[in-house]
C-alpha cells in the first residue's frame, strides 16, 4: 500500500490497525474548497474559484472513493471543464499513470505516479497518497483529497459553467442525506473495509455483522421509498452506489462479507440495477479493472489471483423500481 514520509515514498504493505486489530482510515489531508468565486470553502484555504479548465482529477476504476467523484464529474457534465487521469498502469509505488500530465515527467520507468503530485504540492509531505486526488493547475497544488468533499463541490460550486441545474444536496434534504451518509459510510463504505482490512476474528465479525445490518437498513428503507432520502434522488445514493455495485463481485469473496448477496435483497438489487442505468453511469465502471486492482492486494489476497465471476449480466436487466408510484410515490 505504501506511504509519503517526508516527500519520499516508502513501499510498506502492512494495515494500519489499533489495539484490537481493527482496520484503522487515515484521514484526508488536504481539505481545501472550490468555490463559485474563491472564497474559502468549510475548511482549508481561499483562492480556488471555479474555473474552466484549471483543476485535474486524479482517480482509479477499482477505488470506490474515486467512483463517486467520476459519477458526479459525469452527472453535472463537467468532463469538459475539469480534466481526469484514470490509472492505468500496475500499482507499485502507488496509484501510476501511462501519462503525466502539465511539466511533471514520468519516473525512470517511465510511469508517472501520484506521489510526484503530492511531493509537488508539499515537498515534506508524509502521508497516504490517496484517489481522488484534485489538483489545481494554476497553483500547482492538491485543492482536496477527501472525495465527499469533491463531489459536493462538483454539485454546486460549478453552476454558472455547467448546464445541469439538478442539486443533489437540496437544502431542505440535508439534515435527511447527511444522517444517512454518516451511518452508510461508517457501517457500509468503509465497513467493508474494516471487514476486510481486519487483523483479528473479533474485529472482523464486528465489522462484517455492522456491514450486513447496513444493507438489510436500506433493503427496508427502499421497501418504503424510492431513492435513501425519500422521493428524490441524491448524494446519498451516489455515496453508497460505488459500494453496492462493488459488493457481489469483491466484497463478498475477497473482503469475507459473505452472508448474502446484494442479489438476495429485492429492493437493493432493482435499486442498484436503476442507479447502474442512469444515464452515463455504466460507462464510469470497468467490472474488470475493478477486479483486478482489488485481488492484487496481497495483502489480503496472497496468490494475486482474479476470479473469473461472478457473471454481472443482471445488472442489465429491467427494475421495478417504477412500482413504488402504485403505492403512491411521485417522482
Amino acid at each position: 500500500m505504501g506511504y509519503m514520509l517526508n516527500g519520499k515514498w516508502v513501499d510498506d504493505d502492512r494495515i494500519t490497525a489499533d489495539v484490537r486489530g481493527a482496520f484503522v482510515r487515515a484521514d484526508s489531508q488536504f481539505r481545501s474548497w472550490v468555490t463559485a468565486d474563491g472564497s474559502a470553502g468549510l475548511s482549508g484555504k481561499a483562492g480556488f474559484k471555479a474555473e474552466p479548465g484549471r483543476y485535474h482529477l486524479f482517480v482509479s476504476y477499482n477505488c470506490p472513493w474515486a467512483h463517486r467523484t467520476i459519477i458526479f464529474r459525469k452527472l453535472k457534465n463537467l468532463a469538459g471543464l475539469v480534466s481526469m487521469s484514470l490509472a492505468d498502469k500496475p500499482k507499485t509505488a502507488g496509484w501510476a499513470y501511462g501519462e503525466a500530465i502539465d511539466d511533471f515527467q514520468p519516473e525512470e520507468d517511465g510511469v508517472f505516479r501520484l506521489h510526484q503530485v503530492y511531493a509537488a504540492a508539499d515537498p515534506n509531505y508524509t502521508g497516504k497518497v490517496t484517489v481522488p486526488t484534485l489538483w489545481d493547475r494554476e497553483t500547482r497544488t492538491i485543492v482536496n483529497n477527501e472525495s465527499s468533499e469533491i463531489i459536493r463541490m462538483f454539485n454546486s460550486s460549478f453552476r454558472a459553467h455547467t448546464p445541469v441545474a439538478y442539486d443533489f444536496y437540496l437544502e431542505e434534504l440535508r439534515g435527511e442525506i447527511d444522517r444517512i451518509n454518516d451511518f452508510v459510510y461508517s457501517h457500509f463504505n468503509n465497513g467493508v473495509y474494516r471487514a476486510g482490512f481486519a487483523r483479528t476474528q473479533e474485529a472482523y465479525e464486528e465489522a462484517a455483522k455492522k456491514v450486513f445490518g447496513c444493507m438489510e437498513q436500506m433493503e427496508a428503507w427502499l421497501g418504503e421509498r424510492r431513492y435513501l432520502a425519500g422521493e428524490r434522488l441524491t448524494e446519498a445514493d451516489w455515496r453508497a452506489f460505488p459500494t453496492l455495485l462493488r459488493f457481489d463481485p469483491v466484497y463478498y469473496g475477497h473482503f469475507k462479507c459473505n452472508l448474502s448477496r446484494v442479489q438476495d435483497y429485492p429492493n437493493l438489487r432493482n435499486y442498484l440495477r436503476e442507479l447502474y442505468q442512469w444515464p452515463g453511469i455504466k460507462e464510469t465502471f470497468d467490472l474488470q479493472k475493478t477486479k483486478a486492482g482489488y485481488y492484487s492486494q496481497r495483502n489480503v489476497n496472497p496468490t494475486g489471483i482474479v476470479p473469473l465471476g461472478p457473471d454481472m449480466s443482471h445488472l442489465n436487466l429491467p427494475h421495478d423500481r417504477e412500482r413504488l408510484r402504485a403505492i403512491g410515490w411521485a417522482g
